[in-house]
């Protein structure tokens, strides 16, 4: 019997932050060829650093990305302080995870209200979504906003924010500059929590394949500046050895590299993996939520990162208050480092995930060599194996209902490729 074939294919991504594609071979209602293709031109971000003095990183890594540039400060700031044998102290810490949480706050909403939950409800947009559901897109973008607020308060903007540096900031952030910031809390907090409470009522693709998460592994608090290198599957390692546990892949559909671990095969991170790997050092409050509709930890299906990502904002928003509340003002803005040769690595939460920095500066400090390993990276491969997974699914649907299963696996990931609620124009091709 002559096998049955068709294709799904993107030749362009439209709409969305970067340029990509994608193809989706079927054969006898299987899937028999993924590729999410990135055919962005390189741009050349760690060749540009090189020759660059040491306290330019931070500012110029911010600009690979306008959604998290806080990301990319804080874990280029990390591998820096290394080198320059940099102790920030306690204060200014604690002033790093407030604008960090507040990042994670408003590149959690966009996603989670914007990009994601239109498609487990059947809608084209967020406008089109806000129409049957008026009341919980206002609580979203309610906290989106006081997430955007953190972070203007302490970065000195909401974008791009200019007050960070190596070793801390550039002034001091006084305290009454933050307490403001608690006058509409009470609001906030009661908007998260409604926020996760209808996310754990959406309807959940069922999507179940062996996979590996890997996360930082919080010191007594959620992870989100640093941590061990953690897996559900049980590595344990530095951050510093992390990149010596990779094996680098390059496909010819791709400009972007790919990442799996030495021995053990492709691997996810972001919320998912953080969820999992920490989900002890959740707000109990959080976990009451989470708990009440049926949830827990692990989370093993890639469609309930939505769930994660609504449970981390209002993890976020709780802890907010406390480090608001408990802030003392540092003696001195920053700590300055010794300059000498060395090189230095790090690993921060972005909201997307790990995102790895590595430096090498000579002794006038001077960059030699960068790499930078951000995490949409390390999960287009596993992007791929979603697909592959879901391919009796999408051989048994219609055109336009194949077209949404598959947008919407894509999105479970929210990929830096995508800045916009739909980006998928599907084109079927019978061989």
């Amino acid at each position: 019997m002559k096998s049955m074939s068709r294709v799904i294919k993107v030749d362009y991504l439209a709409r969305v932050e970067g340029e990509g594609s994608l193809f989706v071979e079927l054969e006898d209602d299987k899937v028999s060829r993924v590729e999410l293709g990135i055919f962005e031109p390189p741009r050349f971000f760690e060749a540009f650093l090189r020759g660059r003095k040491y306290y330019e990183v931070p500012d110029i890594t911010a600009r690979i990305c306008g959604i998290c540039p806080v990301a990319y400060i804080m874990s280029s700031s990390r591998a820096l302080e290394k080198i320059l044998t940099v102790e920030v102290p306690e204060e200014i810490e604690k002033l790093r995870r407030i604008i960090y949480l507040g990042e994670w706050i408003e590149s959690h909403m966009l996603h989670v209200l914007m990009l994601h939950a239109p498609d487990f409800l059947g809608y084209e947009s967020v406008l089109s979504m806000a129409k049957d559901h008026p009341e919980i897109v206002k609580k979203g973008l309610k906290v989106k906003w006081w997430g955007n607020q953190v972070i203007r308060v302490v970065g000195g903007r909401s974008m791009h924010p200019v007050s960070c540096r190596i070793g801390g900031f550039y002034r001091i952030i006084r305290k009454e500059e933050l307490l403001p910031l608690l006058k509409e809390l009470n609001h906030v907090k009661e908007c998260a929590r409604k926020l996760l409470e209808w996310v754990l009522e959406l309807p959940m693709p069922d999507l179940r394949r062996e996979t590996e998460f890997v996360s930082l592994r919080g010191e007594g608090e959620y992870p989100i500046l640093k941590g061990r290198v953690l897996s559900s599957k049980g590595l344990n390692i530095s951050e510093d050895e992390f990149e010596d546990n990779l094996i680098v892949e390059q496909t010819k559909y791709s400009t972007s590299l790919r990442y799996r671990l030495k021995g053990r095969g492709y691997y996810i991170v972001g919320p998912l993996a953080r969820y999992n790997n920490n989900y002890d050092l959740l707000d109990p409050e959080v976990r009451s939520v989470v708990e009440s509709h049926g949830y827990g930890a692990p989370l093993h299906n890639s469609f309930q990162s939505i769930i994660a990502r609504a449970a981390e904002v209002y993890h976020a928003v709780l802890e907010l208050e406390e480090l608001i509340n408990s802030y003392r003002e540092p003696q001195q803005p920053y700590v300055e480092g010794v300059v000498r040769g060395g090189a230095g690595a790090a690993i921060t939460e972005a909201p997307r995930g790990m995102l790895y920095h590595k430096y090498e500066i000579n002794e006038r400090g001077y960059v030699v060599d960068a790499n930078i390993i951000p995490p949409t990276s390390q999960n287009l491969a596993s992007i791929e194996q979603d697909l592959l997974a879901l391919g009796n699914k999408l051989a048994t649907l219609n055109p336009t209902d194949a077209q949404w299963l598959a947008e919407q696996t894509v999105r479970n990931y929210d990929p830096c490729i995508s800045c916009s609620t739909h980006f998928l124009k599907i084109k079927y091709i019978n061989k």
